[in-house]
């Protein structure tokens, strides 16, 4: 079994920051990709970020020079810190990320729960 907790979301006024964190648990063998996705009300889900585990990262557009994604492989954890938020980046922040537990197969996609980022003074 593999769990995904992302944590970190709340209310931020405009130009604030937060700092997401998404931690895997259960029985892990190997993570490749790791990303956050993002879910404004009435839209679809879209990609933020995302980052493979030797560290090459792919940043959405309307993030560049304002979000950094990160991860710490031993502790199988990602995090995303936010920086001079706006209102339209107000959301459900989900992390995903493609996980084997064992050495066979290319893994599975797992999501966490979500957290809510609200951007309004």
């Amino acid at each position: 079994q593999v769990q995904l907790v992302d944590s970190g979301g709340g209310l931020v006024q405009p130009g604030g920051s937060l700092r997401l964190s998404c931690a895997a648990s259960g029985s892990i063998f190997s993570i490749n990709v790791m990303g956050w996705y993002r879910q404004p009300p009435g839209k679809e889900r879209e990609l933020v970020a995302r980052i493979r585990s030797g560290g090459e990262t792919t940043d959405a557009d309307f993030v560049k020079g304002r979000f950094t994604i990160s991860r710490d492989n031993t502790k199988n954890t990602m995090y995303l810190q936010m920086n001079s938020l706006k209102p339209e980046d107000t959301a459900v922040y989900y992390c995903g990320a493609m996980i084997k537990t064992t050495k066979w197969g290319d893994g599975s996609f797992y999501w966490g729960q979500g957290t809510q980022v609200t951007v309004s003074s």
